[in-house]
């Protein structure tokens, strides 16, 4: 009788033990978003914060001038926002919403990377009524087509 509830308390403590690694390791495998972004900014913050609660990690970097960043990524100038970002090793321009994130590095797809252009109101981290918009995937030579409708 001791013995079986000394398995029995081992495969509970193991079996606990095991639940707690879980978050852990799900938070280890939480794809990084690097975020470049003006201080003054308070949609930026929105688009963080949207982006983080749908299971990414993110990393937020203030910095007076984004062109550097647009420019080292690829970005077109057309197709720039108020923030760049880069997940995966694809280029993040604007108030892409996190769905699109997720399907860009499940299909992995040929490109630098994806845009909303432009500050569209009703778009993650953005107020104001929600406006029809798109996702734009872009390549190396700055060609775009639509990736998602929203």
């Amino acid at each position: 009788m001791r013995a079986e509830r000394r398995r029995l308390f081992v495969a509970a403590g193991a079996a606990l033990l095991g639940a707690c690694k879980l978050p852990a390791a799900r938070a280890a495998a939480a794809p990084v978003v690097t975020v470049y972004k003006s201080p003054l900014c308070g949609c930026c913050g929105g688009w963080v914060e949207h982006v983080r609660t749908s299971g990414f990690e993110v990393r937020v970097n203030s910095v007076s001038d984004l062109a550097p960043y647009r420019e080292k990524l690829g970005v077109p100038l057309g197709l720039a926002s108020c923030h760049t970002a880069e997940v995966g090793g694809y280029a993040v321009e604007g108030h892409v919403p996190a769905e699109d994130l997720r399907r860009l590095l499940r299909e992995r797809p040929d490109a630098r990377g994806l845009a909303v252009p432009g500050m569209v109101p009703g778009s993650p981290g953005m107020d104001g009524p929600a406006s029809a918009y798109a996702s734009l995937l872009f390549d190396a030579e700055g060609r775009y087509r639509i990736f998602a409708r929203h």
